[in-house]
């Protein structure tokens, strides 16, 4: 079994640094163990191993940084991803929407994305492509980073001393952490009937294009 404590402790302050930042706004972080990461980290602050006040400040400026790296590249790169009209997965008018999108929910969506793993990688690129405001988007990848890299550390250090072995059940505890940040946004969109006529149009769309471009290769 993977050894997170043992990854941490080897790899110490830089290495936490490093891969909060690429899991915040790189590719290559996606699949990073960002929120186990934070918790476990929690876990060796309250065992006497890291520093609290250190750990705050490194996860808190990997956090920011990372979601600015990753607006910094879609601002610069996204737009002219979209340029060509016959790309299945990139098209000018998923380009209009996400902007309409970060016009609208840009500010929620950066802060619930920070709980959210995958989805955390993607949303500051996306805010980069939707032409969100940096001051926009600055204050809210601020807020998000201090809720999440300050919440999971102290949720780690709390847990530690208040249940023994709490180390043996991370994974079931991130993904209760994962299910309540995301269940709110979920029961809106279901609720929302323009959201769901909209999403099974938008699945329709890319069948049909898939579909035809199968048939033009053939």
């Amino acid at each position: 079994m993977f050894d997170l404590t043992a990854l941490i402790q080897a790899v110490g302050y830089v290495g936490i640094f490093g891969i909060v930042f690429a899991e915040s706004g790189i590719f290559l972080g996606l699949f990073l163990p960002g929120d186990s990461l934070l918790f476990t980290s929690g876990l060796l602050v309250y065992k006497g191993i890291l520093n609290f006040e250190i750990l705050a400040i490194v996860t808190f400026l990997a956090a920011i940084l990372g979601d600015s790296f990753g607006y910094a590249f879609g601002r610069r790169v996204g737009p002219a991803i979209f340029k060509k009209e016959d790309s299945i997965l990139f098209h000018k008018d998923h380009l209009e929407r996400a902007k309409k999108f970060y016009e609208k929910h840009g500010g929620k969506a950066i802060i619930l994305a920070r709980f959210m793993p995958i989805i955390r990688t993607f949303a500051p690129i996306l805010a980069g492509v939707g032409g969100m405001k940096y001051s926009r988007f600055i204050f809210f990848n601020v807020v998000g980073a201090f809720l999440w890299s300050l919440g999971l550390i102290t949720l780690g250090y709390y847990l530690g001393a208040l249940i023994p072995n709490i180390e043996y059940f991370i994974l079931p505890i991130i993904a209760l952490i994962i299910l309540a940040s995301i269940s709110p946004t979920i029961i809106a969109l279901i609720k929302n009937e323009n959201y769901r006529r909209e999403g099974w149009k938008q699945i329709k769309d890319f069948y049909l294009k898939v579909r035809n471009r199968k048939k033009n290769n053939q």
